[in-house]
């Protein structure tokens, strides 16, 4: 009988006041996802009082390694799941939501009515991020919702787009067409696939390449990656929005707001919307 997998996650538990900060730091050491449990989620949390954080690595190795940078405080502990059903459980939690204004993600497996004036979105986020229910995402799709007038008609560049769930959002509001790029090869099929779902296919293009191998400028770019990435690409990002562009950023928690903004001066900064611990800032390029 063949052996079943072991997969390795490091648990930590921290203050709720610190969970974004620690679940960043847990990314940079390597993790693959990171899950959030408290005393509101269906996973509770094992220390009262605190959000238990639960981190997914490709190796035990790395998992071991992020263990030992822990402070002991967090009471850090690698812990094992074997076998492959934990990867598809949470599609039972993942229900039709509003994630704009106007705008509902419904999965595959989820029936869903819309109502007036409704745009529904189908979406299979696979092991891409981005179901929409993420603060960062929501945020983003928001911010664009707001700006429906200048959002029709023009092409859009979603970069690190995940599960290609910011570009369908705009291409629900009414954007020509949409090139999707990210770092890993492996979300594309995922994007392509979403696009198929909601018959945008012939409207979305979708590559694992480097910012500067995307042709063009673009009207409208958004980026919701981290603030520890979009600060060094800055430059970079920055060009590839027309004059007079609009530019979205996500995935910035609260205190490197003031940051993020210097780092993509002279855009004018329009509006930084706020939800929990996160912040999106939108942008204006210099006609």
């Amino acid at each position: 009988m063949a052996t079943e997998p072991r997969f390795p996650f490091l648990h930590v538990n921290v203050s709720p006041e610190d969970a974004d900060w620690i679940s960043s730091e847990l990314f940079d050491l390597g993790a693959s996802g990171v899950e959030e449990r408290d005393d509101t989620t269906l996973q509770k949390n094992e220390t009262a009082g605190k959000v238990t954080l639960v981190a997914s690595f490709d190796t035990e190795e790395a998992a071991n390694e992020a263990c030992e940078a822990m402070a002991a405080s967090h009471e850090p502990k690698v812990v094992f799941v074997v076998g492959d059903a934990w990867r598809d459980a949470w599609k039972e939690h993942f229900r039709p939501f509003a994630v704009a204004p106007g705008i509902v993600v419904r999965p595959p497996w989820e029936t869903y009515e819309a109502q007036a004036g409704e745009k529904v979105l189908e979406l299979e986020p696979g092991r891409a991020f981005g179901t929409g229910l993420h603060e960062t995402t929501s945020l983003v799709c928001s911010a664009l919702a707001e700006r429906k007038a200048e959002i029709e008609g023009a092409p859009l560049l979603d970069v690190g787009t995940g599960s290609g769930i910011l570009a369908l959002c705009a291409l629900h509001l009414g954007a020509k067409s949409a090139y999707c790029t990210d770092n890993d090869a492996d979300v594309i099929p995922v994007v392509i696939e979403n696009a198929e779902r909601n018959g945008m296919a012939d409207r979305v293009t979708a590559n694992a390449c480097d910012l500067s191998d995307v042709p063009g400028l673009f009207p409208v770019v958004v980026a919701n990656i981290e603030a520890r990435v979009l600060v060094p690409m800055a430059k970079e990002l920055s060009a590839k929005v027309a004059k007079g562009g609009l530019l979205v950023l996500s995935g910035i928690l609260l205190p490197q707001e003031p940051e993020v903004i210097a780092a993509y001066a002279p855009f004018e900064v329009l509006g930084a919307p706020k939800k929990g611990e996160w912040v999106a800032i939108v942008l204006r390029a210099p006609s």
